[in-house]
């Protein structure tokens, strides 16, 4: 049985892996974008978005991380265990999905993750509805409002770039280094918060911190974690939402960009964790379907719908496995 500081360490270790495939594999919704529209090189795009990442928290907060860390379940009553089991079903998660190229929402598989843990662990009272009921909402319109952003934003320039020459594509290619900053920035401040919460959450359980308060250094390391897995790039999910999903041109990577990140910022100040996945997956359909509808593949778009409407309970369901032996290991830490 391990003791409860390396249960502590083993956590932070393990939820900075889990950053660090986060950015992995949600390296795919800021930069799919801007090759496949051949605004940037994937180099280019994918270091400009490492970067942003970085510093996003540093700039708009931690607001998400304080919701995923104390709104999801009791953090004075939850323990290393818990949120260890939540993470490691997360990871799996994730990795199985991008195995087979499907983007999907790590915050889904998280929030569902520590509620299957701590039900099993502490009962149903553990977990707090009011909070819940936030991130369900904030998950549930997110997508609806990027489908909706990016329909009505390609109506708006289809209509305001009339009778220009095919040679306004050049701005739009350029502009995208404008919107795609912004939408990675937006990104970090939503997206890459959650492991914040969780290495805060971990330190809280593990009695390092006496409540739920934020430390800069966690900051730091977390986003750094972000930033490293987004330098790795995921390829087989840039694949998907540049090219399978739609095949997109610069006018379709600079509004679908656009509306995404506005649609993550404004969740993220108000401190909703959204999937940054859904969100842009959803604006690229809006996007597409403005211009026709059947130049979307909804193939593929069913594909994603299936893997995000499986991710809840599998999440929930594994975690709460796991909780188990993880328990048993830790020794009840």
């Amino acid at each position: 049985m391990l003791s409860s500081q390396a249960s502590t360490i083993a956590l932070l270790v393990v939820a900075l892996a889990f950053g660090y495939l986060n950015g992995f594999q949600n390296s795919a919704n800021i930069v799919a974008t801007m090759i496949s529209s051949r605004a940037m090189s994937p180099r280019r795009a994918i270091m400009l978005s490492a970067i942003a990442h970085f510093c996003a928290p540093f700039i708009f907060g931690v607001a998400v991380a304080t919701t995923i860390g104390k709104d999801v379940v009791d953090p004075q009553i939850i323990t290393v265990d818990v949120v260890m089991a939540a993470v490691l079903t997360a990871i799996g998660w994730n990795m199985i999905t991008w195995f087979f190229g499907l983007p999907s929402s790590s915050t889904h598989a998280l929030v569902a993750g520590l509620v299957g843990a701590a039900t099993v662990s502490a009962g149903v009272g553990v977990v707090q509805r009011d909070g819940l009921l936030k991130i369900v909402v904030a998950l549930a319109v997110s997508p609806l409002l990027g489908l909706t952003f990016g329909y009505v934003g390609m109506k708006l320039i289809l209509f305001l770039a009339r009778g220009f020459s095919p040679r306004i594509s050049t701005f739009f290619k350029r502009a995208q280094v404008l919107t795609g900053t912004g939408l990675a920035l937006s990104q970090g401040t939503n997206d890459g918060q959650k492991i914040v919460g969780i290495v805060t959450m971990g330190l809280v359980a593990g009695g390092y911190l006496s409540d739920f308060t934020v430390p800069w250094w966690v900051i730091g390391i977390s986003a750094l974690a972000v930033s490293l897995g987004i330098a790795s790039g995921g390829w087989r999910i840039i694949k998907t939402l540049g090219t399978r999903l739609y095949r997109l041109r610069p006018v379709d990577g600079f509004v679908s960009q656009g509306s995404s990140a506005t649609v993550i910022l404004g969740a993220a100040l108000l401190g909703g964790p959204v999937s940054t996945t859904q969100v842009v997956s959803s604006s690229i359909v809006g996007t597409g379907s403005a211009r026709r509808v059947s130049m979307v593949r909804w193939g593929v778009a069913g594909e994603i719908l299936t893997a995000w409407l499986l991710t809840i309970p599998v999440t929930a369901l594994g975690a709460a496995l796991l909780y188990y032996p993880i328990n048993h290991l830790m020794g009840g830490a």
